[in-house]
């Protein structure tokens, strides 16, 4: 499925280590994401590198995309993989690096782990240190690596912050990373608490692309570039997979990037984090720019009226400019109303735009034309009651999408 709300990291990692097990050991079970050398293939892997992997290995690879793209390992390079599953990406590493490098394989899941060293055993890779360990806690030194890769693991992570700040500390000074992961164009907002298996059936924790980036822009990592991207969730053998990454936007990309020489202050850090535009875009993907522009409508006409009202009492005096209060209150009317019209392309329900259009039109009739205060005020009700059902009718469609409506089967 898409990322879910409401889930403890302990709900989290116990579903990772439930589900990936079976990826390890049986990979031609079928399962709501591809697996085996065809994805690898579909997403690019070369056959020169495919080719030399140990097939019961590459049989289980479950990764999103091709990492090596972005061209981060250089021979010698001291390289963590992190979320190595099976290790094919692992054993591809060793051989970029050679006898005089070395790679450290991380996974969470004692199965994968396991896995990886019987493999690295029989082929002899004396290269390849094989680690199980959480990737919001890297059981390595500061600065202790060249390089970094990872492939479909950081949608897993709960605290995906703190494992960006993890990989930055233990990266030396203008060390490289390759990631490729699933990002989506809106995040899903209904709460589910009651299955957080559903946080690795499918796409697992997604985030939006604008957000994944600045996490490593916020941490210090510089020249972050965009090196691949794909429609990941077509290759899904099941169809609703295929609707749910649809409907969100999910799919996967590659990235490439270089660690700064510092992190940035904590300071510079909250800003960038406290910047209006992500606010704005965070808002408008979730739904809730018409809610937000109303509000602003109504701080814009009782909130200046009871300040007007408020201020001779305190003994300052102040002149307002009638039209200009007009203009604003009406500015922020038609963004609510514009915002809960672009609802209809989630929900395809018309019914919330309509009533948004005739409390619009209450409330400019009261500003414009004849003011009558509650002609003005019923306006606002009418518009607080769309911009309410906006909402409602697109939680009823991801509900749907997700399967959530569908009564479980004990």
């Amino acid at each position: 499925m898409v990322a879910l709300l409401g889930y403890s990291r302990q709900q989290i990692v116990s579903a990772v280590q439930d589900m990936y097990p079976a990826v390890a050991e049986a990979p031609a079970s079928p399962f709501h994401f591809p697996v085996g050398g065809k994805a690898s293939e579909q997403l690019g892997y070369p056959a020169e590198y495919t080719a030399e992997l140990p097939p019961a290995l590459l049989g289980s690879f479950a990764g999103v995309g091709y990492p090596f793209r972005a061209d981060a390992i250089r021979p010698g390079d001291t390289v963590l993989d992190i979320g190595a599953g099976a290790g094919n990406d692992s054993l591809i590493a060793s051989r970029i690096v050679g006898p005089a490098g070395r790679v450290i394989a991380l996974d969470l899941t004692a199965a994968m782990t396991r896995k990886l060293k019987q493999s690295a055993e029989r082929s002899d890779t004396g290269n390849l240190d094989v680690v199980q360990a959480s990737a919001e806690q890297l059981p390595l030194p500061d600065a202790s690596i060249d390089a970094i890769t990872s492939n479909g693991a950081l949608n897993l992570v709960p605290d995906k912050r703190r494992a960006v700040a993890e990989m930055f500390r233990v990266l030396r000074s203008n060390g490289r990373l390759q990631l490729a992961d699933v990002v989506i164009h809106r995040p899903v907002s209904v709460d589910c608490h009651d299955d957080p298996r559903l946080w690795v059936e499918c796409v697992v924790g997604a985030t939006i692309r604008e957000d994944l980036i600045a996490l490593f822009e916020d941490a210090g990592f510089e020249e972050v570039a965009t090196v691949g991207s794909h429609d990941y969730f077509a290759l899904s053998p099941s169809a609703q997979t295929r609707e749910v990454a649809e409907s969100f936007g999910a799919h996967s990309i590659e990235l490439g990037m270089r660690r700064g020489e510092r992190a940035p202050s904590l300071p510079r850090q909250w800003l960038r984090r406290l910047d209006p535009r992500r606010w704005l875009l965070r808002l408008r993907r979730r739904g809730l720019l018409g809610l937000s522009a109303l509000g602003l409508a109504l701080l814009s006409c009782y909130g200046t009226m009871a300040l007007v009202g408020l201020l001779p009492l305190l003994g300052i005096g102040l002149a307002l400019h009638e039209g200009a209060w007009a203009g604003t209150i009406a500015a922020f009317v038609l963004l609510t109303l514009v915002a809960l019209a672009g609802g209809y392309r989630y929900h395809r329900a018309i019914s919330p735009t309509l009533l948004a259009a005739a409390g619009s039109a209450a409330v400019l009739y009261a500003l414009f034309i004849d003011y009558r205060a509650w002609v003005e005020l019923l306006g606002f009700v009418v518009l607080g009651g769309a911009a309410f059902w906006d909402l409602r009718q697109r939680r009823r469609q991801e509900i749907r999408v997700l399967g959530l409506d569908q009564p479980s089967v004990e």
